[in-house]
């Protein structure tokens, strides 16, 4: 039972900054992005190879971060271009494939970069090691946990600030109701693009962590991306509510975690892994569904 809470605490965290990116474009920018599935792997790609180069895995880890920024940056561009005339936020289609056309892109891009279809990262040096040693620890087990646990606060309080500044609130107001923002003077193309930059570059982190940590990145390791961060989103808004931005941060991170908990208990349960993608696709139909059963039960 401890191995299993340690595996889905190392992997909620883990996964917890890529939650963060997708609770950014579907909540506060209500903008569906599924260029996440490729800028994950994007950000483990980059980290991989500067670190095979011989560079610092720091460096590496900001470089992959960089790279989802400037695919974040790429959609919103290219979002600007399909959209219809008066760029209504209720307008969806341009949304989906500008992510779509990136995702895509982005798979052949991450090929390039690896030149492969993976790089191994065995016996290299990694941003856990090398704070093992400035601890003297062995970076394993509960040392990963509180790690991670450090870089999510610091991530986490980042955020909070950023969305409490001026150009996050308007940012959060953009997703609320653009029109009234437009009208405002504010260009709300600008904000969605800063947004969409934010929301892929915690991804492309999310990524590198993971390659990182699993001493391998691949190009089909950002498949169900979407799906998962999702999940994640809406249990921990579930679970633990949505009282005000800085509390929904920690749900959502709270639901990354309890939703690696469920995949955990479910493969302990026999669950074979090739069934995991139709397990986690019914996990956010169930997890959709709830609020509206609770509303329906407090009603009777």
């Amino acid at each position: 039972m401890q191995t299993l809470i340690i595996t889905a605490l190392q992997q909620g965290l883990l996964y917890g900054f890529m939650v963060l990116g997708v609770f950014i474009t579907f909540r506060v920018l209500d903008f569906p992005d599924l260029t996440v599935d490729g800028s994950l792997p994007l950000g483990a790609a980059v980290t991989a190879s500067v670190i095979t180069a011989g560079y610092s895995p720091w460096l590496a880890t900001m470089a992959g971060t960089v790279a989802g920024l400037i695919a974040g940056l790429v959609t919103g561009g290219l979002h600007l271009l399909l959209k219809s005339g008066d760029g209504s936020s209720t307008n969806y289609g341009p949304k989906l494939l500008a992510g779509i056309l990136v995702m895509t892109a982005l798979y052949t891009t991450n090929l390039r970069i690896m030149r492969g279809s993976n790089v191994p990262l065995l016996g290299k040096p990694n941003v856990f090691d090398q704070m093992g040693d400035w601890l003297a620890v062995n970076m394993t087990g509960w040392w990963v946990i509180l790690a991670l646990a450090i870089l999510m606060l610091v991530v986490k309080y980042v955020l909070d600030w950023f969305l409490h500044t001026e150009v996050g609130l308007v940012l959060q107001a953009t997703g609320d109701n653009e029109q009234m923002i437009r009208s405002l003077g504010v260009n709300t193309n600008v904000v969605r693009v800063i947004g969409l930059a934010l929301a892929n570059g915690l991804v492309a982190l999310s990524g590198s962590l993971v390659a990182q940590y699993q001493g391998f990145a691949d190009v089909g390791m950002g498949i169900g991306t979407i799906v998962a961060g999702l999940a994640g989103v809406i249990i921990g808004e579930v679970l633990f509510g949505v009282r005000s931005i800085a509390w929904v941060l920690f749900s959502v991170i709270g639901g990354s975690i309890v939703f690696r908990l469920l995949i955990s208990i479910s493969l302990r349960l026999g669950i074979a892994p090739m069934d995991l993608k139709l397990f986690t696709a019914l996990l956010v139909v169930v997890a959709l569904s709830l609020p509206a059963v609770r509303r329906k039960v407090m009603r009777q």
